[in-house]
Formats: structure tokens, C-alpha cells, sequence
């Protein structure tokens, strides 16, 4: 299993080389930590997003948390970092919403 500070540089790598801006704005446990990842539209809204165990198959996906206005996706993202002192946020800028994260490799 690939550790959270491992999977965060190489997420942080794919978004480089596509030219989207991101930033760690929390880092978490280097080996264990969950990672929530927030997407700026840039236009006072936001997403915000987890991955999530799917019982039924046993995969792993993102699933978006929360969308909405920024200020109330930032309070959200507070709100879990208030529960989990381990978590990493990767925040990312992107007008249109890419994230990536649905690419391959990135569900592991």
C-alpha cells in the first residue's frame, strides 16, 4: 500500500504536468493519513472530495464530500481536520473542474 505522503507528490506531479495549480494546504500523517482534495473553480465555488471503500465491490473511488460556495466547503474541510488530525488537503485550481482524479492509478 502506497503511503498518503507518497500518493499526495506523485497527485501533485499529474497535476503539474497539466498545468493545475495546487497546493498542500494541510499535511497530514506522512504514512497513514486520509486525503481530502478541494477543487477552486475560481468563480466563489467549490468542491470538495474523499475516497471512499465501496463494500460491495471492495474498490476505492473519490466521491465528492461537498460542493457548493467556497466559504462553506472551507468550513466543511475545517470541520474534518477537527475529527481527523491526520489528514492531508490538497487544494487545486481549476476552472472547469478537472481534477484528475479519475484517471487511473489514482484510486489506490
Amino acid at each position: 500500500m502506497l503511503t498518503a505522503e507518497f500518493w499526495v507528490k506523485a497527485y501533485l506531479k499529474r497535476l503539474e504536468l497539466k498545468n493545475i495549480p495546487a497546493y498542500v494546504i494541510r499535511h497530514g500523517n506522512d504514512s497513514s493519513g486520509a486525503v481530502l482534495v478541494k477543487c477552486a473553480r475560481l468563480n466563489g465555488t467549490a468542491q470538495a472530495y474523499q475516497r471512499s471503500f465501496d463494500l460491495m465491490t471492495g474498490d476505492r473511488r473519490w466521491i465528492e464530500l461537498i460542493c457548493g460556495s467556497e466559504a462553506d466547503v472551507d468550513a466543511s474541510i475545517r470541520k474534518q481536520t477537527g475529527f481527523d488530525p491526520d489528514l492531508w488537503v490538497i487544494e487545486l485550481e481549476s476552472r472547469d473542474g478537472q481534477t484528475l482524479l479519475d484517471e487511473d492509478g489514482l484510486n489506490l
